[in-house]
C-alpha cells in the first residue's frame, strides 16, 4: 500500500526539481555575466559624454576625468574580444551538460511509480543539479575575475559623475550666483545645527563647496497648515542662511552620532571676518571626506587639477585689490575673493571698486 506522504514528498521533491531545471536553464546561459558587461561597456561608452556634460554645466576641475575615460576605452578594447568568446565558450559546455538533465527530469515528472521506487531517482538527480549549478557558479566566478578590477574602477568612476551631476543640479537650482570664474566643488545634503546639538526644527538643505567659499542654503518644505496633526499643506523654503570663505576655516573636525554611531557630522571653526565662530552641520556623505575635502580646497590643490582655466583679468583685480580704503585709510581686512567686482569699507562704508 503506498504511504500517501511519501507519495506526497516525492511529488515535491520533483516539483522542485522541475523549479530548479528552470533556473538552470536561464542560468547556464550566463544570462546575469552577460547583463553585467553589457551595463559595463555601455557605461564605458557614455563615460566621455557625460563628462563633457559636466564641462558645459561649469565643472572646472579634475582634468584627469577626461584622461581616465580615454584610459577606460582602451582597456575595455582589449578586454572584450576575450570576454565575449569566453562567456559563448563557456555557456555552450554548461548547456551540454543540462541536456541529459532536462530529458531525465521530465521523464520522471511524467512517471507514476511507486514513490519508493521513484525517491532514489530524485535523490540522484538533486545530487547531480546542485552539482551543475555549482559548476555555473564557479564558471561565473571565474569569468568575473578576469574585469572584476576593471568594473570595480569604472564603477567609481561612474559614481563620481553621478555625484557631481547631482551636485551642479543643486547648484543650478540655488538662490545665489557664483562669482566670475568661481567653481563649484562639491555639495552635500545637510542640516545646519544651529547650537551645536541637532534639533527638530533646524534648517535643512545643502551644504555648498566652492573653491572660494562654503554656503549654507535652507531648502526644505514646510508645513503650513495640519488637520488633526496631519500636513495637509506645505511650501518650500529655499533662501541662502549663511556663507564664509574657505580661506577663513581653521579647522574642521568629523565625527560620528546618532543610532549606533551611524550619522556623520562636521564641525568647522571660522577666524575672524566670518559670519560665526563654528558652524555644526549634519551632513549626508562621509563627514572625513568632507574635512579632507576642506583641507584641500582651502590649500587651492583644486587649482592644479583645472580642465576650465581662470580668467587672468579677474585674478588681476583680486592682487591688485587695495589695502587700504582710499576714503578712510582704515585697513580693509576681509577676504576680496576671485570676480568680486567691489568690496565696501567696514569703517565708512565706502563702496571701494576693484
Amino acid at each position: 500500500m503506498t504511504n500517501p506522504s511519501l507519495a506526497e514528498e516525492v511529488k515535491s521533491d520533483i516539483r522542485s526539481l522541475q523549479s530548479s531545471l528552470l533556473e538552470l536553464q536561464s542560468s547556464v546561459r550566463l544570462s546575469d555575466i552577460r547583463d553585467n558587461v553589457e551595463d559595463l561597456q555601455t557605461s564605458v561608452n557614455g563615460m566621455n559624454q557625460r563628462i563633457e556634460s559636466l564641462r558645459e554645466s561649469g565643472y572646472a576641475f579634475e582634468k584627469s576625468l577626461e584622461e581616465k575615460a580615454a584610459d577606460f576605452v582602451k582597456q575595455w578594447g582589449m578586454l572584450k574580444g576575450n570576454l565575449h568568446t569566453q562567456i559563448e565558450r563557456e555557456a555552450q559546455k554548461l548547456e551540454r551538460s543540462l541536456r541529459p538533465l532536462e530529458s531525465q527530469i521530465t521523464q520522471l515528472a511524467g512517471q507514476s511509480g511507486a514513490p519508493a521506487a521513484l525517491r532514489p531517482r530524485v535523490s540522484r538527480l538533486r545530487s547531480q543539479v546542485e552539482s551543475l549549478e555549482g559548476k555555473v557558479e564557479a564558471t561565473a566566478q571565474s569569468i568575473r575575475g578576469g574585469y572584476d578590477q576593471f568594473n570595480s574602477d569604472v564603477q567609481k568612476v561612474k559614481s563620481h559623475l553621478s555625484q557631481l551631476e547631482w551636485m551642479l543640479n543643486e547648484f543650478s537650482e540655488a538662490t545665489f550666483d557664483l562669482l566670475a570664474t568661481e567653481g563649484a566643488i562639491m555639495a552635500v545634503k545637510a542640516v545646519w545645527a544651529k547650537d551645536g546639538k541637532e534639533r527638530k526644527d533646524d534648517p535643512e538643505g545643502i551644504l555648498y563647496l566652492t573653491d572660494q567659499r562654503l554656503l549654507f542654503e535652507q531648502k526644505e518644505k514646510i508645513a503650513t497648515k495640519k488637520v488633526l496633526f496631519i500636513t495637509t499643506e506645505k511650501k518650500l523654503v529655499q533662501e541662502l542662511r549663511w556663507e564664509a570663505p574657505v580661506a577663513l576655516i581653521e579647522e574642521t573636525k568629523a565625527r560620528k552620532e546618532g543610532f549606533m554611531n551611524k550619522d556623520d557630522f562636521i564641525e568647522i571653526h571660522f577666524g575672524k571676518g566670518a559670519p560665526f565662530g563654528s558652524a555644526h552641520l549634519h551632513i549626508w556623505q562621509s563627514g572625513d571626506e568632507w574635512k579632507a575635502l576642506l583641507k584641500r580646497t582651502k590649500a587651492k590643490e583644486f587649482d592644479s587639477t583645472r580642465a576650465i582655466a581662470i580668467d587672468e583679468a579677474a585674478a588681476e583685480k583680486v592682487k591688485d585689490a587695495p589695502t587700504e580704503c582710499p576714503s578712510c585709510g582704515g585697513t580693509i581686512n576681509q577676504v576680496v575673493l576671485r570676480g568680486m567686482d567691489s568690496i565696501t569699507c567696514e569703517y565708512c562704508g565706502a563702496v571701494i571698486r576693484l
